[in-house]
């Protein structure tokens, strides 16, 4: 059963791993790969990668991508998001310390932060346009 507009909204806005997808290009599936992120209902979704990474180069040329979330266990649920990139550009400590703040435990998140180097990172900032999901409810 696909999940209300608010309901979606608040289970992307939990901290969930993402699977990312971007084209990759003539011939080849897209690349997917897992990534931290940042979002709050209704506005964009916010995640950073290395500047010079595939994924970042791929993303820029593609300007769009989708978004997997899920939880596994009863009752199993996702949200698919498919957007445009509607910003990219050099990470901040705010945002590195918000997303990381996220996945990790209180006392983890200062000294990941301090260990990063802002100098490479990039976050990207993506306007949700279609959506798919589904909660199917209690599993047995």
């Amino acid at each position: 059963m696909p999940l209300s507009v608010a309901a979606r909204e608040a289970f992307l806005a939990e901290a969930h791993i993402a699977s990312l997808a971007v084209e990759a290009g003539k011939g080849r599936a897209p690349l997917t790969v897992p990534v931290w992120y940042d979002y709050s209902p209704g506005g964009e979704i916010r995640f950073l990668t290395d500047g010079d990474s595939l994924k970042a180069r791929l993303i820029a040329k593609a300007g769009r991508l989708s978004m997997l979330v899920q939880r596994s266990s009863p009752t199993y649920r996702y949200v698919s998001v498919e957007g445009p990139v509607v910003q990219s550009g050099p990470t901040t400590l705010e945002e590195l310390t918000r997303i990381s703040g996220r996945y990790l435990p209180p006392d983890a998140v200062s000294g990941y932060v301090h260990g990063s180097d802002l100098n490479v990172l990039v976050t990207f900032r993506v306007v949700p346009e279609r959506w798919l999901s589904a909660d199917l409810g209690a599993l047995g």
